[in-house]
């Protein structure tokens, strides 16, 4: 197995690197510039679930690009092993990969961003490295991490989810609110606990207080509610 790397928090600098992508070389932070990023790794190219996962994540991008947020993904191969492979994923999920695909056979970005597998022994590839798992990070445009999601090789992730994360960041960012259990845009929000319950009640009008610490308002009563950021 490989060396750990030090383990990257919410709250932590998204490390730069330097990569080979599908859409030619990057330096990752100039690749953020003032936007919201997705990395999201996957184990091998030619994999059933990644091919899903990527079909879905191409059909999704225009409401990512909608919200001022770039995918990039990430495999432990080679970039003419990953051309070959959108090809597929293009014709099974009938759609238009047009994001980049980080080439990661050597593991480096999988180990500065700690996505190497320590679970599953059979996540290996010919030389028995290890493969990564389904890692997802949410970036902010200060290169901020906001999000870590990590799921096993053998579990698909939630597009869906993905997509309702950014959603709440971004109002969350643009209000001081916060989004409760299974919210999904246009659901009402909780007002901020740093916001006093008397100032609360002038700037919503439809507040409602269910306790001194729970205090929910409307979508539409936000200022700042627009999709993107």
């Amino acid at each position: 197995m490989a060396t750990e790397a030090p383990r990257l928090r919410l709250g932590s600098v998204a490390p730069d690197f330097k990569a080979d992508t599908t859409k030619g070389p990057i330096s990752f932070h100039d690749f953020i510039g003032d936007k919201w990023v997705i990395l999201f790794s996957h184990p091998a190219d030619y994999t059933p679930v990644c091919t899903t996962e990527l079909g879905e994540m191409a059909r999704l991008e225009p409401e990512f690009s909608k919200r001022g947020v770039k995918l990039i993904g990430l495999s432990a191969n080679g970039l003419e092993s990953h051309e070959g492979w959108i090809k597929d994923i293009n014709e099974v999920g009938n759609t238009s990969l047009n994001f980049p695909i980080i080439a990661d056979a050597q593991r480096q970005v999988a180990n500065l961003y700690d996505m190497v597998d320590y679970q599953d022994p059979s996540n290996v590839d010919e030389k028995n490295i290890a493969f990564t798992i389904r890692s997802v990070f949410i970036i902010d445009p200060k290169k901020t991490i906001r999000v870590i999601l990590q799921y096993p090789a053998s579990t698909g992730r939630n597009s869906a989810e993905i997509l309702r994360c950014v959603d709440s960041l971004q109002l969350g960012d643009k209000n001081k609110i916060t989004t409760p259990i299974n919210w999904q845009r246009g659901d009402d929000v909780i007002v901020h606990p740093s916001v006093s319950t008397e100032d609360a009640k002038s700037q919503y009008p439809n507040l409602k207080v269910i306790r001194p610490y729970l205090r929910m308002t409307e979508f539409d009563s936000l200022a700042n509610k627009e999709v993107g950021f």
